[in-house]
């Protein structure tokens, strides 16, 4: 299995200032290999340049600046230009499939926070000095940096990447050869339904309640940016009291962010634990958090219909807020490690059909809450109906595989 593992580094003040530094001039290379496909586009002839194209001119580069972008590794640069070349084969894809397209855009500093080290070894090397009673990373240009290392690490290392949270610096592994850590078998299988008022509701009529950390720290998080707003948004310097109040701004949606992901993660772990088969609705939150299309008003050129936009964001903000696609991310990679089984199965209808009946409809759902089947007047709450219904439908999916 292919894992990865996250841990806090603390770096001294001097190593801080070396792995700004190494962000800083990894964004330059990025801007600089950007503005170069343009510029080249742009031209009468529309050359088209590639990675390759790039990537051979790292030499020249490092030779000509050796003072900044020669002092960092040359597999970390390669991987920022791999970085930029996925950004634009993504642009392609889009134009070809007819969608939005996006064009790759110029990275600030501040936006531009991760650095990849393809492979352990080359320009660093994870727990490079053994014989401390601190787990230390060597990365080139840096140093030996001190990491708070909470947990082992399994597997074989294959990718270190560096990055900045804040004022937070973090080191991620990406493992390979993982070994599983299979629990006992329990019997007992569940369906889930994903919900905005409970987080989900069990087959067995059971509700985990939403924390709805982002409405938690609502009126916290609007004060503070009503804060930052009073500062010019485009500024070739920022003053002083500009950084801290944009700094406060981030650390609060950097605080929900991992309240989120603990109560995720804490959640994804009980089911995993009390169950060997955990049923879930295929959810794409991509498209359900969409914001609705314009209505024209036929009768006035230029004017529009209501289109329920205000309700619509609001409903999408729940369900960012619950942040369902990483919940069931992380439930699937528990389950994987743990040898359980998750089966993802077509949410359509769940909460509109009887489970007693199997009758479809519409005006079951009488009411967000409650289930009451128009045919056999089975009631239920609408909940429950759509766990027991998701858990049905995982049973014949598994029956048909077999």
């Amino acid at each position: 299995m292919i894992r990865s593992y996250k841990f806090l580094l603390r770096p001294t003040t001097r190593q801080s200032l070396a792995l700004g530094e190494m962000l800083r001039d990894h964004c330059s290379l990025y801007n600089g290999a950007l503005q170069e496909r343009r510029d080249a586009w742009r031209h009468s002839s529309k050359t088209s340049i590639i990675y390759g194209n790039q990537s051979a001119q790292l030499k020249e580069i490092r030779a000509f600046d050796p003072k900044w972008q020669g002092r960092w590794s040359f597999s970390s640069q390669q991987a920022t230009l791999r970085r930029l070349d996925r950004a634009f084969q993504a642009f392609f894809r889009r134009v070809k499939a007819g969608q939005t397209p996006g064009s790759p855009r110029f990275k600030g500093v501040g936006h531009f926070d991760t650095v990849v080290f393809p492979k352990d070894g080359d320009g660093c090397r994870w727990d490079f000095t053994p014989h401390d009673p601190h787990t230390r990373v060597r990365l080139q240009g840096v140093g030996h940096v001190r990491v708070h290392q909470h947990r082992p690490v399994r597997g074989r290392v294959k990718t270190i990447s560096v990055k900045r949270e804040g004022r937070r610096w973090y080191v991620v592994l990406s493992c390979d050869e993982v070994p599983a850590e299979p629990l006992p078998p329990t019997s007992a299988v569940v369906g889930i339904d994903m919900g905005t008022v409970h987080f989900f509701t069990t087959s067995d009529g059971e509700h985990e309640p939403n924390p709805k950390f982002f409405d938690a720290a609502a009126e916290q998080l609007a004060e503070a940016q009503r804060h930052l707003a009073t500062f010019p948004k485009r500024t070739q310097q920022r003053t002083k009291k500009h950084r801290a109040a944009a700094r406060k701004v981030a650390k609060l949606h950097a605080r929900i962010r991992r309240q989120r992901l603990d109560f995720h993660h804490k959640t994804a772990l009980t089911l995993v634990r009390d169950h060997d088969a955990i049923a879930h609705e295929r959810l794409n939150t991509a498209d359900m958090t969409r914001a609705p299309e314009p209505r024209p008003d036929p009768q006035t050129p230029g004017a529009f219909l209501p289109n329920g936009a205000a309700a619509k964001a609001g409903l999408n903000k729940s369900i960012l807020d619950a942040g369902w696609a990483q919940f069931l991310g992380i439930l699937a990679s528990k389950a994987e490690s743990a040898g359980r089984l998750v089966v993802p199965v077509d949410a359509r209808n769940t909460s509109r059909t009887c489970p007693s009946c199997g009758h479809v409809a519409k005006e079951n759902r009488a009411t967000q809450a409650k289930f009451v089947c128009v045919r056999c007047g089975f009631a239920a709450n609408a909940d429950h109906v759509g766990a027991t219904n998701v858990l049905n439908r995982a049973g014949l999916v598994l029956s048909n595989a077999a």
